[in-house]
């Protein structure tokens, strides 16, 4: 119920073909303040349903920069889509280029500082000031910036400022 009566936490659970493990250790080494948590293991039950071996990851637990995460190791059923993507602020370019180079593994999925990693999985990599430029009260600026972020793949900060900063 609403109004603060339960303490309920969201955690998005990621679901893998087998590679949950794997995806965890690479997200957590990419993102400071990072850490893997519990391990469950299919048993010998339930572990055929989804084409796993007794002794296989079922899920590990997750936390990327202090946001918990899940991965699911459950078959190939169920593949990402880019209807769901992370958002990962960035108060540099430098910060922009390092998320940017560890996460990118598709060229071809890569628009408007969205790219996809390796898993499949899709992240926009998004300076913290474009908020502040698509927002303003002169729409002229604000459309020179979206002009400029429809035109890139990673976002750069430089040529953002400067469509907005044109007079």
């Amino acid at each position: 119920m609403a109004g603060g009566r339960f303490a309920a936490k969201i955690v998005p659970c990621l679901w893998f073909d087998s590679q949950a493990e794997e995806a965890a250790n690479f997200y957590v080494s990419v993102f400071p303040r990072s850490r893997i948590g519990s391990i469950v293991r299919y048993g010998e039950a339930g572990h055929d349903v989804h084409g796993m071996a007794a002794g296989s990851v079922l899920t590990v637990d997750f936390e990327l920069d202090g946001q918990s995460f899940t991965g699911l190791n459950g078959g190939p059923h169920f593949k990402f889509t880019e209807a769901i993507s992370f958002q990962v602020f960035c108060e540099t370019q430098e910060e922009i280029d390092y998320f940017w180079e560890k996460l990118s593994a598709d060229p071809e999925a890569e628009l408007c500082g969205w790219l996809k990693d390796r898993f499949g999985l899709s992240w926009q990599i998004v300076p913290t000031v474009l908020a502040g430029m698509l927002t303003d009260p002169d729409r002229s600026r604000s459309e020179r910036v979206m002009n400029a972020l429809l035109a890139m793949k990673k976002l750069e900060v430089a040529a953002l400022q400067a469509a907005y900063d044109q007079s």
